[in-house]
């Protein structure tokens, strides 16, 4: 088949798949499809609410499971009867970017590439970064300070993680508005390819990617540093394959800032919407900045789902989930388990939670960034409350076009 032939195949192929949602979620109602669709970037926790009236387990239309029970999400997200999904989205839409990085393995290749990236991300590492990110942090406000009014994303919640993730992987020259159009572009294929312009928007970010570490590989090989880049590359051959380490730095680049942009905005958010929550945070930032950051993972993490496929046939508390099933596990909804949290859809950040929550997942595929993460929202929440007492909304927020991924893009705020 020809190039044209492919593209006009592909074409049809998504705008099929995209009407059937939007049939499936605005003529049927069906739950899964409408957390696909604006009511579900709008609200998913009432679509979440509904499915669980249902059961802990629901069935899908697709022949698939979906699962608002944290205890189920947290037994399919553990269990090694259950495999890292296949490159479709939650709805059946095909998902190009399916790729080598460990996001998309099981054991053992998972296990080998993870261990090659966890150092830097330990506790014991990122505790060492707390002087950077603190003097970035105080950067960042100074220059928002000096223009009154701001844009929370662009100016901050997005410029923090991209300018410490950089730093890390030894990328020069950073530039975070460029980056960020990156991880929203990458982070909204998680859904699943939605158009012929996503896809054209999506190829021109990998490419530009590819392109910057190519470009960072032969210079490490040249010029070694003490970044994470330069330890992938010193592991090449032995640790890691040639084919695998450019997955493996975009995974850790676009995760390292994606996830920390979505929990500061959210983060922000819930408590400029919770007046008595932000006066808590004010009148004790050391103490409850870290409280904030944990309550606003719960209450609004910024992954809502991931998937599971079944490895083999099972049973689940009496339903019996086949060989090659996907469950999808709905993070958003298991954090507000009214079985697992007193008063789960108050946001409280005195909480004291007796579970763990589910926003880095759990498992063998638990966030490996998530002490680098919590690290950067807790001094960005701290330091906010702190330096910027007054802030407010100024004007409306525009949330990302994604669903899977949940967070603003523009916060237009004040100081003052």
């Amino acid at each position: 088949m020809s190039d044209i032939g492919r593209a006009v195949s592909f074409a049809s192929l998504l705008y099929r798949q995209r009407a059937a949602t939007l049939f499936a979620g605005y003529v049927l109602r069906d739950p899964m499809a409408r957390l696909q669709l604006r009511p579900g970037r709008a609200d998913p926790y009432t679509i979440y609410e509904r499915m669980r009236a249902v059961g802990p387990l629901v069935p899908t239309r697709l022949g698939n499971w979906a699962s608002t029970s944290h205890r189920i999400c947290n037994l399919v997200l553990r269990d090694r009867r259950f495999g890292v999904r296949t490159p479709v989205s939650l709805d059946g839409v095909v998902n190009e970017q399916s790729n080598t990085s460990f996001l998309t393995m099981n054991p053992p290749d998972h296990t080998r590439l993870r261990r090659l990236a966890m150092p830097a991300f330990s506790p014991k590492a990122v505790n060492t970064y707390r002087g950077r990110i603190e003097r970035t942090v105080g950067d960042l406000l100074d220059r928002a300070s000096a223009a009154g009014e701001f844009d929370l994303v662009s100016s901050f919640a997005a410029a923090l993680p991209i300018a410490v993730i950089t730093d890390l992987l030894g990328i020069p020259d950073a530039d975070s508005a460029v980056f960020a159009r990156y991880g929203t572009v990458i982070g909204s294929a998680l859904d699943g390819i939605r158009s012929m312009r996503h896809a054209a928007d999506l190829a021109v970010s990998d490419a530009k990617l590819r392109a910057l570490f190519t470009g960072l590989f032969e210079l490490r090989r040249r010029e070694p540093g003490d970044d994470i880049v330069s330890h992938v590359v010193a592991a090449e051959g032995d640790q890691i394959k040639p084919a695998e380490m450019m997955p493996l730095c975009v995974l850790l680049l676009v995760a390292g800032f994606e996830t920390t942009v979505n929990l500061i905005g959210n983060g922000v958010l819930a408590l400029l919407d919770h007046p008595e929550q932000w006066e808590a945070l004010r009148a004790d930032p050391a103490g409850m900045a870290p409280k904030a950051v944990t309550e606003v993972l719960r209450y609004d993490p910024p992954v809502q789902r991931t998937g599971r496929t079944a490895l083999e046939t099972m049973e689940i508390e009496g339903t019996v989930v086949h060989k090659g099933q996907l469950v999808a596990t709905l993070i958003g909804a298991a954090n507000r388990d009214p079985e697992v949290y007193d008063r789960p859809a108050v946001f409280d950040i005195s909480r004291e939670p007796t579970v763990d929550h589910l926003a880095f997942s759990s498992g063998i595929h638990y966030c490996v960034g998530q002490p680098l993460a919590s690290l950067e929202a807790t001094i960005a929440f701290q330091v906010l409350a702190e330096r910027m007492p007054k802030l407010r909304r100024v004007g409306p927020v525009r949330r990302r076009n994604a669903t899977a991924i949940r967070g603003p893009i523009h916060i237009p705020v004040s100081a003052t």
